[in-house]
């Protein structure tokens, strides 16, 4: 096994100066074990968390970031990150145990375990590759185009609203709801569930990492359909589509089908220059009814 290092390893991240998402994706190399899997360390903030618990979303790029490091290649992106999530770990160290399985001229594949402690919390499988260059030969228009590319004054700035004293990643990025798609907020129950917002880094210009925490950023569609409750995602699988252009995420959060245990979430993400960057699916347990208060 290697010696531990004190030093932070170079993330394929390039970090900004007073930019919280790139303090946030920091490693530090721990040396490897005797298979060859890299073992970096890391610090979970108390800000990139929802109540408690850590954001899925940093989790997700974290491992990402992680799986980019092992592989050391220049040039590639994560393309597609297949996550399970088992237990929510808190703020503070964290270890990520990133094992190469496939290194290829075009694709490679790594598989990432994010431990606290004893508990495995999130097991990745990332798989890299160059980016996509030049323009695309078919994209499917959608709805979300019609958004206007940056939020609008009436757009709820999540980190003044009451909301913002459980979404502590409002404290570092900048994230604002359509509130016409948030009955949630005013007490409502929607027809349809589907939620949208805009979303960015503070400090410097959205990535693909960044485009990767996006699609997970929205809250859990059952809250517009008055299920209030923790809704804990078990498993997350993001496609990478493009690197964004600098400006504003347009974020629509939608579903297919809410269940009384289960429902998934399908998230779009699309850039400034209204192309898609991302799109991730996740199962995830639906909150509990409240029962009625009887008299």
């Amino acid at each position: 096994m290697h010696a531990p290092s004190e030093n932070p390893v170079a993330s394929r991240h390039e970090p900004a100066t007073g930019a919280p998402f790139s303090v946030a994706l920091a490693l530090t190399s721990m040396g490897s074990d005797a298979e060859g899997t890299e073992i970096f360390g890391a610090t979970l903030g108390s800000s990139w968390t929802i109540g408690p618990k850590a954001h899925g979303g940093m989790l997700l790029a974290l491992c990402a970031n992680a799986a980019l490091v092992a592989l050391g290649v220049d040039g590639v992106q994560p393309l597609a990150v297949s996550a399970s999530y088992l237990s929510p770990p808190d703020p503070g160290e964290v270890q990520l145990r990133a094992t190469l399985r496939k290194r290829g001229r075009t694709v490679s594949l790594v598989d990432v375990e994010l431990r606290q402690g004893e508990r495995a919390a999130v097991r990745a499988t990332v798989t890299l590759g160059p980016p996509e260059s030049g323009e695309a030969l078919f994209e499917r228009e959608h709805p979300m185009q019609s958004m206007p590319t940056e939020p609008p004054p009436d757009a709820v700035d999540v980190s003044k609203h009451p909301l913002g004293e459980i979404v502590h990643v409002a404290r570092v990025c900048e994230l604002r709801t359509d509130p016409s798609t948030a009955a949630y907020l005013r007490g409502e129950v929607a027809t349809d569930p589907a939620i949208r917002l805009w979303v960015k880094p503070k400090g410097e210009d959205a990535d693909a990492l960044f485009a990767l925490l996006a699609g997970d950023v929205a809250p859990p569609v059952t809250l517009n359909l008055g299920r209030l409750g923790w809704a804990p995602t078990v498993q997350l699988t993001a496609l990478l589509r493009a690197q964004p252009a600098p400006g504003w995420l347009r974020v629509q959060m939608s579903t297919n089908r809410v269940g009384n245990t289960w429902f998934d979430g399908d998230a779009t993400v699309i850039d400034s220059a209204g192309t898609l960057v991302c799109q991730a699916r996740q199962l995830a347990m639906a909150p509990a009814a409240v029962p009625a208060s009887t008299t």
